[in-house]
């Protein structure tokens, strides 16, 4: 999923410059609520997809327009939506470059789900909203349809996410209920690893 946002400041003006950062700061609100909503419905979608959980967890539902299946766990849907929800003050900020979700087998990734943010131009009008409820749509159909060229998940799998911020964004905050872990210099490593696009 590929996001940016262009900041356009008068530089000859002070309250130019003051209304220009007040309204960048609305969109990259805006644009970070759009971004986690999303990710929230794509992570259940996959879960479900990928059988990490039973069928019966999950009920059918509709998000953009498209069925798709959330999970009915509460605990489940509390760590998603505090995994989202910690990560936003990053997403407003622009410093994110990808969320991973990643499938487990014990400690060992077997697929990782990657969804790139990078700047992008985007306003806040009806037509822009269009656009971007075709595109999420467009996204959650080519992941309900991934079992068809993927393999099978391992039974009694499991998953994390991982954020990876850009050099420039390191924590804006301690988050005490949600606390991120800081990891340097390690990446899961993966056995043949195989990229399939979801564009």
């Amino acid at each position: 999923i590929f996001w940016s946002l262009q900041k356009h400041r008068n530089a000859g003006n002070v309250d130019a410059t003051r209304m220009a950062s007040s309204q960048d700061a609305t969109v990259n609100r805006v644009v970070a609520d759009v971004v986690c909503e999303f990710l929230e419905v794509a992570f259940h979608a996959i879960l479900f997809m990928r059988a990490v959980y039973p069928e019966h967890v999950f009920a059918r539902t509709k998000k953009y327009g498209v069925p798709v299946q959330m999970s009915r766990h509460p605990e489940l849907n509390q760590y998603i939506r505090d995994v989202i929800v910690s990560s936003k003050p990053w997403i407003e900020l622009g410093t994110v470059d990808n969320f991973c979700l990643v499938i487990l087998d014990g400690e060992r990734p077997v697929e990782r789900f990657v969804f790139e943010l990078e700047p992008l131009a985007i306003s806040l009008d009806t037509a822009a909203e269009v656009d971007i409820e075709a595109s999420l749509r467009a996204f959650l159909l080519k992941i309900s349809v991934c079992d068809a060229y993927l393999k099978p998940t391992p039974k009694d799998c499991s998953f994390c996410v991982t954020l990876h911020t850009r050099e420039d964004g390191g924590p804006v905050a301690e988050e005490e209920e949600f606390p991120w872990v800081v990891v340097e210099g390690r990446e899961l490593v993966y056995q043949q690893p195989q990229v399939t696009p979801l564009k």
